[in-house]
């Protein structure tokens, strides 16, 4: 997995090993860090233009996501879909510190300003606490809980930073400004994206901490080839040699920032383990590729022992810590949930433990037993076969009037409807499932670390979700993944562009073809756009667009 696709690559790594440089070549850790990082990741930013261009463009890019999330975005004042637990849940959390009870049919009046009928006893819920905190810090930031735009506030400021991640992290794992400008766009434009970001759930949040997590990781990366380089170069260049056993690379922030952040996803759902092994387990083979590259003679033994055992303690534990951490409040209010029940069932559960953390397992374990066993019908349960091409999307809020009622005007030729369907741009989802083929190819036939890269959260995000069929999941949840659907067809249109080479025509035509998709996908998010943020439309307008049935 070099930077230098096939045998070639490893025969320039070897040849910067075992020779000694002439007076006028550079000293062996320049070439090998060619060899790691290659010669245009290296390039990248070399030039105030290019600099000038990764910031200005994303920072463009991230405006325009800005308008299209922040525009009328209290609209509507309801609570849709599950918003109607995780806004109660986040304000009285921020109140008492545990989400409480409500009395029965809450929401008209919560809707109405009524916001302290909660009543002071914990309710049972089933998803850690870290994204309803930052719910509830939107609410106290943007007018409280009777203003449903403070109700989505965090998610919109989450969606929005995406777009600039996205941009950045795109740019960094292709060596190109222009394409990073790309994968940002279409982050921008995309419908699961532009609903999540105006709707208060949890699960934008949980993409927001495993992107940051990614990120880290190609920082991490390209920090520990580095490293790597100059100190491998440093001993061929005294007249020493690698050996069987490369050089130890010390304490990795990068990776360390990444096990804080894949806690934070824990403790926004559950999900976000399944990110901590993935990209666990991606970062330990970024390892290996570089030791075998850099010459390092038993390079697989080395990073195992070198890398990989450190890559574990930096993650899984920093992770742990950040999840039980993250549950603060729960441990400092005595009439949270379950939090006495180690008091009052003494001799029962993990007995070892403080009764604090006896008290949080057991709680742990209810959660488990309801998350494995949800089976309940619903009209818009999803199998996670479909949901890379978004066959089943959920429907958030849906609102039909006839003329002269609601807001649907006396004189209108029809009825009028408001919707928020959870569905991704289809021509972006559709093209980018066939990408996920053609990436898989790639990967194996060019061995290009970047497919994996592109491929990781898909497989962490949606994958796992098979195991899972008797259960009731929905497509929404495919927010989590989404920067990575765009990263993987965005893929396609780099590998297409460096295959080009020095041939005028050829680069022109696929320049156009990208010019081409990005737009029509454009297009397409412009037609999809009031169905996604709940504008007032004709009912006709409505049945055009939502063609499929399954989409209804």
């Amino acid at each position: 997995m070099t930077d230098v696709p096939g045998p070639a690559g490893e025969d320039l790594a070897r040849g910067a090993l075992t020779t000694t440089p002439a007076a006028d070549e550079p000293p062996t850790s320049e070439r090998l860090l060619r060899v790691l990082l290659g010669t245009r990741r290296l390039a990248l930013g070399a030039t105030v233009q290019d600099r000038r261009w990764g910031w200005v463009g994303a920072l463009a890019v991230t405006a325009l996501a800005a308008v299209l999330r922040f525009w009328d975005l209290g609209r509507p004042h309801a609570l849709v879909f599950d918003e109607t637990y995780y806004v109660k849940d986040a304000w009285t959390l921020g109140r008492l510190g545990f989400e409480a009870q409500w009395p029965d049919e809450p929401n008209p009046a919560f809707v109405a300003g009524d916001v302290t009928s909660y009543l002071e006893r914990a309710a049972y819920v089933v998803h850690p606490q870290v994204g309803k905190w930052l719910i509830a810090l939107g609410m106290d930031l943007g007018g409280g809980a009777a203003s449903s735009f403070a109700w989505r506030l965090a998610s919109c400021v989450v969606g929005v930073l995406a777009v600039l991640l996205v941009t950045r992290i795109a740019r960094r794992l292709f060596a190109s400004t222009a394409m990073g400008l790309v994968a940002g766009l279409l982050m921008a434009v995309d419908g699961e994206a532009i609903v999540h970001s105006r709707t208060a759930l949890l699960d934008q949040f949980l993409m927001l901490f495993v992107l940051v997590a990614f990120g880290c990781l190609l920082l991490d990366r390209e920090w520990a080839r580095r490293r790597l380089a100059a100190r491998v170069g440093a001993v061929v260049d005294a007249g020493g040699t690698v050996g069987r056993y490369g050089p130890r690379l010390g304490l990795r922030w990068w990776r360390l920032a990444a096990g804080v952040s894949l806690g934070l996803a824990c403790g926004t759902k559950w999900s976000g383990v399944y990110f901590l092994a993935a990209f666990g387990l991606l970062t330990v083979a970024w390892d290996l590729a570089a030791r075998r590259a850099a010459g390092v003679g038993r390079w697989w033994e080395d990073g195992l022992l070198a890398d990989g055992v450190p890559a574990f303690v930096q993650m899984v534990p920093t992770a742990v810590v950040v999840y039980v951490a993250s549950w603060w409040s729960w441990f400092a209010t005595p009439g949270a949930y379950l939090r006495q029940w180690a008091a009052d069932n003494p001799g029962q559960g993990v007995t070892w433990l403080p009764e604090s953390l006896r008290s949080f397992v057991h709680y742990h374990a209810e959660m488990w037993t309801f998350h494995t066993g949800l089976d309940s019908e619903h009209a818009y349960a999803a199998n996670p076969f479909g949901w890379i091409i978004q066959w089943r999307p959920t429907s958030f809020y849906w609102e039909k009037h006839p003329p002269g009622e609601g807001t649907c005007p006396a004189d209108a030729a029809g009825d009028c409807v408001q919707a928020i369907t959870s569905l991704g741009n289809p021509l972006l989802w559709w093209l980018a499932a066939l990408a996920i083929v053609v990436v898989a190819y790639l990967g194996v036939t060019r061995r290009d670390w970047r497919a994996l890269a592109v491929l990781s959260g898909t497989i962490a995000g949606w994958l796992p979700w098979f195991q899972y069929l008797g259960r009731t999941v929905f497509t929404f949840y495919t927010i989590a993944f989404t920067p990575w659907v765009v990263l993987t067809l965005v893929y396609v249109g780099v590998v297409a562009l460096e295959q080009t080479g020095s041939r005028p025509r050829r680069r022109a035509a696929v320049v156009g073809a990208i010019v081409g998709v990005v737009t029509a996908i454009c297009l397409v998010s412009a037609i999809f756009y009031p169905l996604w943020t709940a504008m007032q439309v004709p009912y006709d307008y409505w049945r055009e667009v939502i063609r499929l049935r399954s989409w209804v």
